[in-house]
């Protein structure tokens, strides 16, 4: 009797236990979908900037020579100095000039009054032949004489011209404004005539040039979304500059802008010489100062831009994101990265506005699989406009 008891409280705990693990597993279920932050695609205006290195360059250089030779007796500037156009530099000894021009002058004096006199004679000539008192071979002797000493005034003229512009060169003058170096001659000096040394140079700084390098396959990129009407160019075709020093983030306080596209590749980079002027009034910019220049290459209206983490590279180097489509699934896709747009990337193929594109939590998924989306903070906004740097890819 007291077995049975036994084996019939044996059965009633078991059947509880089993009871008890059903109930418990229907509490439990299955795991939740997995967590995600998101950021939904908002299409946007950027400005398209890019940003090269290059270097500053002279807006003008003028190199001093002396056109006629002699002794230098003046040098009549401050070296390192301010120059100003017209200012005379230096003076060559005038003494031999002057008095080439007082004998040009002199010579075109007797050429005048020679002239002067065969012309009164062919006046006489010319009355004598009308009453045949001389022969016409007389009177055309007479005109011939006067036609010689017209062209010998005009000889004398041309001579006197040539001393006087001499003369006045033995004054050096500074053909531009600027900065002027030191000066290679001083007083005592014998210099001659279009000599290969300059005496000086003239270096002017304001404003100053800055040359730029862009790749070929960038700029032609660029030159056909505007022909296609994606990215509209800047007005007038002046595209704003601005600068960054060597070494530095400060930006340089003066707005320049591009003068100038080559039009030619260089064979050995497949880059393009492009050409910025800013204004330099203070002399902060030397030349051969090497700087970074951005160059605000026009506007692209709907712009897509997704943050860098969430996007990534395949195996063989295409770009692709993690999407969370309908149904909360999830699904990746093949997108185009063309460039780094600051901490973001420009998506030129492969989403669409309300794309939502997984930034966070990607190691959790697989292709298909219910996740739970979160709106990431950030969003996909920021200033347009930030600058490019060239080559860097996802």
């Amino acid at each position: 009797m007291h077995g049975g008891v036994i084996v019939r409280l044996a059965a009633f705990f078991v059947m509880a236990a089993v009871l008890s693990g059903c109930d418990d597993g229907e509490e439990q279920g299955g795991p939740p979908p997995p967590e995600v932050s998101v950021v939904t695609v908002k299409p946007e205006q950027l400005e398209v900037t890019t940003e090269l290195s290059g270097r500053t360059s002279a807006y003008r250089v003028a190199e001093i020579r002396p056109q006629v030779s002699g002794i230098v007796q003046k040098r009549l500037f401050e070296e390192g100095a301010k120059v100003e156009e017209g200012q005379q530099l230096y003076q060559i000894d005038p003494a031999l000039y002057r008095a080439t021009f007082d004998a040009a002058k002199a010579a075109l004096a007797k050429a005048a009054a020679n002239e002067k006199a065969e012309r009164a004679r062919a006046a006489r000539y010319k009355e004598l032949v009308a009453v045949n008192a001389v022969s016409k071979q007389d009177y055309d002797d007479v005109m011939a004489t006067l036609a010689q000493s017209s062209a010998d005034v005009a000889t004398a003229r041309a001579n006197l011209d040539t001393a006087e512009t001499n003369l006045a060169y033995t004054k050096v003058f500074a053909p531009i404004s600027g900065i002027i170096s030191r000066s290679s001659v001083t007083e005592g000096a014998l210099v001659t005539a279009n000599q290969a040394t300059e005496l000086a140079t003239v270096t002017q700084l304001d404003p100053i040039y800055v040359d730029l390098t862009q790749s070929a396959s960038d700029l032609l990129r660029l030159k056909r979304a505007m022909a296609e009407g994606r990215i509209q160019g800047a007005k007038d075709g002046k595209a704003p500059v601005t600068l960054k020093l060597e070494g530095s983030e400060e930006q340089y306080g003066g707005a320049g802008e591009l003068q100038f596209s080559g039009v030619t590749v260089a064979p050995d980079t497949s880059m393009v010489q492009l050409r910025a002027i800013f204004p330099n009034p203070n002399a902060e910019l030397l030349p051969g100062l090497f700087v970074r220049a951005i160059v605000n290459q026009g506007v692209l209206e709907n712009a897509i831009l997704v943050p860098q983490q969430g996007v990534s590279r395949t195996p063989d180097g295409k770009a692709q994101v993690w999407l969370v489509g309908d149904g909360e699934k999830a699904m990746q896709k093949s997108v185009t990265a063309l460039r780094a747009v600051g901490d973001k990337w420009l998506i030129t193929e492969g989403l669409k506005a309300g794309d939502r594109v997984v930034v966070a939590g990607v190691q959790k998924l697989q292709p298909g699989i219910e996740v739970k989306a979160v709106e990431d903070g950030e969003g996909t906004q920021q200033p347009a406009g930030a600058a490019e740097r060239q080559g860097q890819k996802p």
